[in-house]
């Protein structure tokens, strides 16, 4: 009886903190590029506390047109995920249920912090309780004994996420080692709206009846999604931290052809090899996404454009920045075949992390010629976009994925080796190359990014 009346207050109290929202809330359906970018870090009186370092956790963001120098602090990024869209078929989100997402860190620190995000919703969603663990193993959802953590909000065990923005945990005393993966649940007790969430995850996350938070043991997780629900990203305690090194990408980030449950996108071979530098690596690849157009519908993701404030200037100890976008652009309808509008796009993005004195490394467009996609229309337009980039105008540094993967006797299709079969998508060994490639100076060398 007393369980059900907190409860019912806990669904007053998120009723009060709906209509207020409401007011202020920018419709998502309506969202637009410029609206998106006005979002900066995330929408909501959640990232006003975390501005003033009150309220859920306090991360501090510098808003996206500032000009003041990135700095790592003692909070640095070990994962993330961009939001991309809404999950189909739960418009009330997962009810009365325990949602333990699976991520992988890329590096270590003394205590924990979450972010979870309400992006795409226009109602306000209940997290009953939340926990975090690291994982007992890579095969199901048990969580390692003696790691199991309650997650607070506030000093509060429930929180409120509004529509349209986020919140922040409180730290976590948690010793979390790099390389690892960790438990991240939360319990929604009550209808949500939709769920925001990244579709392409390549890891097996799970779902429970009921308030699980704190199970240690998998068994009543025996609902399994290749999805993130709600989760945009860990950050961990660690003083000795340099920053983190935030991807920004499409498909080829997110690590579509490489194998599932394996954490082998190139961007983990990147953080291995970056191990010990004191630097994460923070994944914010959508598939599907593009410099210039949104595709929120289709769980592709705002524009590039209009993400980069959040999904990359917003994150904890943001130290440099790495771009590969720009091929769905050109592939995908409708299709993009003015280059000088995509390179234009991708200067943007520069600007944008220069405003924060960042260190900006972008990518060529990788070879297509394999894909049903491909026609020498849409060839020549690749080719004058790789153009720019080489000519050093657009990015600080320049990493040719393009010549590193192409097939010499066949320059605009992939290696036979590197290709995991659909033309377009990098194999495990293609992605293994890309980690490989990238000249970590360009990442974490001492000359500054040009203002």
């Amino acid at each position: 009886m007393t369980r059900q009346r907190g409860f019912a207050l806990l669904a007053g109290l998120m009723t009060v903190v709906a209509l207020v929202c409401a007011t202020i809330f920018v419709g998502v359906g309506a969202l637009g590029d410029s609206e998106d970018r006005a979002g900066g870090a995330g929408a909501g009186s959640s990232d006003q506390a975390a501005a003033s370092g009150s309220g859920a956790g306090g991360r501090g963001r510098t808003p996206a047109g500032s000009a003041a120098p990135a700095s790592a602090g003692a909070w640095v990024g070990t994962w993330a995920a961009a939001p991309a869209g809404i999950e189909p078929g739960v418009p009330r989100g997962h009810v009365g249920r325990s949602l333990r997402n699976v991520v992988h860190t890329s590096i270590g620190g003394t205590a924990a912090r979450i972010t979870l995000s309400n992006l795409f919703s226009r109602q306000a969603l209940l997290i009953g309780h939340a926990s975090v663990a690291v994982a007992d193993s890579h095969q199901d959802a048990g969580a390692l004994p003696g790691t199991m953590r309650s997650v607070t909000f506030g000093k509060r065990t429930s929180v409120v996420v509004p529509p349209g923005g986020n919140v922040i945990s409180d730290p976590v005393r948690l010793q979390v080692p790099s390389d690892t993966d960790l438990l991240v649940t939360v319990h929604t007790p009550a209808p949500g709206g939709p769920v925001t969430y990244h579709p392409r995850a390549l890891r097996t996350s799970y779902t429970a009846l009921g308030d699980r938070t704190r199970d240690l043991g998998g068994d009543a997780y025996i609902e399994r999604a290749p999805v993130w629900r709600y989760l945009a990203a860990v950050d961990v305690l660690n003083r000795q931290a340099r920053g983190s090194v935030v991807v920004i990408g499409d498909s080829i980030t997110d690590g579509i052809g490489s194998s599932y449950d394996a954490d082998r996108r190139w961007t983990d071979t990147l953080a291995d090899r970056l191990r010990g530098s004191g630097l994460g690596v923070l994944n914010a690849g959508i598939s599907g996404n593009r410099v210039l157009r949104q595709s929120l519908a289709a769980g592709k993701g705002p524009s590039g454009l209009s993400r980069f404030g959040r999904d990359v200037l917003g994150q904890a100890g943001t130290k440099a920045v790495f771009v590969e976008l720009g091929i769905n652009d050109i592939i995908r309808r409708p299709q993009e075949t003015d280059p000088d509008l995509i390179v234009a796009g991708l200067k943007d993005l520069t600007r944008q992390g220069h405003a924060r004195g960042l260190r900006v490394v972008g990518s060529t467009l990788m070879p297509f010629g394999g894909n049903s996609r491909h026609t020498e229309e849409l060839e020549a337009v690749r080719d004058r976009v790789n153009d720019a980039i080489r000519s050093g105008e657009v990015f600080d540094r320049t990493v040719d994925f393009d010549r590193l993967l192409r097939d010499p006797y066949a320059p605009d299709r992939l290696r036979p080796h590197y290709d995991s079969g659909d033309g377009l998508h990098p194999s495990d060994a293609g992605y293994a190359a890309m980690g490989r490639f990238v000249d970590l100076g360009d990442l974490v060398g001492t000359e500054p990014a040009r203002l």
